[in-house]
């Protein structure tokens, strides 16, 4: 017998289908250990309920879909940088905010003065935002350390919300974000460290199942990326990047040359780059978030991503300077509104593909032998997961089989069924 069936629901499966979403109006779905066992339209169910299941349970005629999967975090941090968005809404520049105390050098401040326990305990709040928006699954960056110390202490922070909140982390080392104001004459043995040190450290340690890169003019460069990108590589870690957000600078190439899981921002990436991912079927990972609060006005080139054919992920990019957004339905409404996605596509961008953008084959759809992570909402149709602006929609989060309230607070909050 099935550990629980859920009938009178409306499902989407993020499977393939002409529709885009793999809707079914009346559908099925049986659970067995914390896996899918079974899914479908409830008039093929293969028996009668009480045969088929130890315990049933009715939707109510809502919405099931595979649980959210957030592809791109920066959820562990010291500090905000409210005043900086209020300088920036002010006019003035970085340069002018950075002066003023400002910038990603005053998280580095706040993230290094605090323990792992501190570092857990100011992270939870925003983790469990993403969980009350049905997220099921979240990668977590360091990158706010810029010393070795700081950022294995934020891979073990995030480490511990895991625990915590019983929700599926997957910790990436942010290896080159910035270049720490005390190594500011010595880049070249800084890139070296972060290569030969850093990502030993976290694999002697199994911290990290990534290792990304900021390729960027005001961060750093291709040959410096391919540095740490190979050390990466040949530790035997998943690699990503973020690329081309504010110049072409390649950053989309130099992901599918890696074979990188995704290639995220790419608001400037050129036809070139999109081939490239295209050809190595790396992930365009989009960040509204980001987009929304700096203001800008150059969009992801859409069009070609959907022409050729490369799978589009949406994440919430939350992060203190330049994205504080805690929900994925809201950065997939912003991904429609800004970039011109369709429902479809968004709904895919926060399941299958977010999946794949964290290389992740046990996930994202709803079918047989993937993971039980599911979400019931409180709508009927999948497109309104994308429409809906700051309205509560997740009712019930049900992760590996168990179901809990979409509010959690503890793991102990999560009964088996």
């Amino acid at each position: 017998m099935w550990d629980c069936l859920w009938t009178d629901i409306r499902l989407a499966t993020a499977a393939e289908a002409s529709d885009g979403f793999g809707y079914l109006e009346a559908g099925a779905i049986g659970l067995k250990d914390g896996k899918i066992a079974w899914v479908g339209a409830a008039r093929d169910l293969p028996g009668p309920v009480s045969a088929l299941a130890r315990e049933h349970r009715e939707g109510g005629g809502r919405l099931m879909t595979p649980g959210l999967i957030d592809a791109h975090t920066h959820l562990v941090f010291g500090g905000d940088r409210a005043l900086d968005f209020d300088l920036r809404t002010q006019g003035r520049s970085y340069a002018e905010i950075t002066a003023q105390g400002g910038g990603i050098r005053s998280t580095v401040r706040a993230t290094r003065s605090l323990s792992v326990d501190a570092l857990c305990e100011r992270a939870l709040p925003r983790a469990r935002s993403l969980l009350s928006d049905g997220v099921t699954t979240l990668e977590i960056k360091s990158g706010y350390g810029l010393d070795l110390t700081t950022e294995l202490n934020m891979l073990r922070a995030a480490r511990q919300i895991a625990s915590a909140l019983d929700v599926d982390i997957r910790p990436t080392l942010l290896a080159l974000h910035a270049l720490p104001d005390e190594r500011a004459h010595e880049r070249a043995r800084f890139v070296e460290e972060v290569a030969n040190e850093w990502i030993p450290a976290v694999v002697e340690e199994n911290l990290a199942v990534a290792v990304d890169v900021f390729c960027e003019h005001i961060a750093f460069t291709p040959a410096e990326c391919r540095q740490v990108l190979t050390a990466a590589r040949d530790a035997g870690l998943a690699v990503k990047v973020h690329a081309d957000q504010l110049s072409d600078l390649g950053g989309a190439a130099l992901a599918a040359e890696f074979g990188a899981l995704s290639a995220d921002h790419v608001e400037y990436t050129s036809a070139a780059g999109v081939a490239a991912l295209a050809q190595q079927g790396t992930v365009a990972t989009l960040l509204p978030g980001a987009y929304l609060m700096l203001a800008e006005t150059q969009r992801p080139p859409i069009a070609l991503l959907r022409t050729a054919g490369v799978p589009m992920a949406i994440a919430t990019d939350l992060n203190p300077g330049t994205s504080p957004l805690a929900s994925l339905t809201l950065a997939a409404t912003l991904a429609r509104a800004q970039f011109g996605l369709t429902a479809s596509e968004a709904f895919l961008g926060i399941t299958r593909h977010a999946a794949r953008a964290l290389g992740l084959k046990d996930r994202g759809t709803l079918a047989v032998g993937q993971r039980a992570d599911l979400c019931l909402w409180e709508i009927s149709h999948p497109r309104e997961l994308s429409y809906w602006l700051g309205r509560p929609l997740c009712a019930t989060v049900i992760r590996a089989g168990r179901a809990r309230a979409a509010n959690v607070t503890s793991a102990t909050a999560a009964p088996r069924h």
